[in-house]
C-alpha cells in the first residue's frame, strides 16, 4: 500500500503526517500519562488521587476536567459510585445517555486504552476515532485505542493508563510515561462514531482497521521515510 505522506503540523518538535492514500495520521512521540476519566483520578486530598489535584485546575485555580456544580464546587462521588470520596473526572468523549455526575459517563483511563488529541489538530481526527499505538523496539504487540480526550494545542503524545500498561510503559500519571520518541501513533481518521466503546469493541475494530491499513509491514515503511 502507498506509504507516501505529507507533514501537516509540527507540535512540540513532533511532525504529524497525513498518509496520502487513506488520510490516516501518523506520528512518533513520547508518552505522557493521562489519568482523566478514571474514578480514582483526583481526590480532595491530592496525594490520594492517581494524579495531582493541581493537574485538574487551570492557571487561575479553577477546576477543569472535574465535574462541578453551578456554584463551582466539585462533585464528590457517593457510596454508590466506583470511588466514594473522589471527584468525578471527565474526558472529552462522553456517553451522553448517562448523567454528567455519573463517573461511567466518561472513558476510564485505567481500563480503556485511549489517546489525547492535541487541540486544533489538523487532519480531521475526531473524538471516537480509533487508533493503534506501537512501542517501537519492544516486544509488546500493538495496542488498539480510541481518541477520548482533547488536550492543549501544543502538547502531543499523551495516553491513558491502560494504554501505557499495554505497551509496558510506566503507567503512574505522577512519575510515569516516557520522554523518548519511541511510540508510533496511527489514527484512523473518520473511523469512529463519536461515542465511547467497550474494550472488546476497540480491539475488534482496531485490529481490522490496522490489518486493512497494512499492519506492521506498512508501519515499517511509513515511519522510515
Amino acid at each position: 500500500m502507498n506509504s507516501s505522506k505529507q507533514t501537516i503540523a509540527t507540535i512540540a518538535g513532533v511532525n504529524v503526517n497525513k498518509m496520502d492514500s487513506d488520510g490516516s495520521l501518523i506520528f512518533k512521540a513520547g508518552m505522557e500519562i493521562d489519568a482523566d476519566g478514571s474514578p480514582h483520578a483526583y481526590n480532595p486530598i491530592s496525594s490520594k488521587g492517581l494524579d495531582s489535584l493541581a493537574n485538574a485546575k487551570d492557571q487561575n485555580g479553577r477546576f477543569v476536567g472535574i465535574v462541578v456544580r453551578p456554584n463551582g464546587e466539585p462533585v464528590v462521588q457517593g457510596d454508590d459510585d466506583p470511588a466514594p470520596g473522589f471527584y468525578v473526572s471527565t474526558t472529552s468523549l462522553e456517553d451522553t445517555s448517562k448523567a454528567t455526575t455519573d463517573p461511567a459517563r466518561y472513558v476510564d483511563s485505567e481500563t480503556i486504552p485511549f489517546i489525547v488529541l492535541p487541540g486544533h489538530l489538523p487532519g480531521g481526527a475526531k473524538l471516537g476515532d480509533f487508533a493503534v499505538l506501537i512501542h517501537a523496539g519492544s516486544d509488546k504487540p500493538p495496542c488498539f485505542a480510541i481518541c477520548a480526550d482533547i488536550g492543549p494545542a501544543r502538547k502531543i503524545g499523551e495516553a491513558s493508563i491502560a494504554a501505557a500498561r499495554a505497551l509496558a510503559i510506566p503507567e503512574n500519571p505522577r512519575i510515569g510515561g516516557i520522554e523518548a520518541k519511541v511510540v508510533q501513533y496511527i489514527i484512523f481518521v473518520g473511523s469512529g462514531n463519536g461515542r465511547p466503546r467497550s474494550l472488546a469493541e476497540i480491539n475488534e475494530a482496531g485490529a481490522k482497521l490496522f490489518a486493512d491499513w497494512g499492519g506492521m509491514t506498512r508501519v515499517s515503511q511509513a515511519f522510515s521515510i
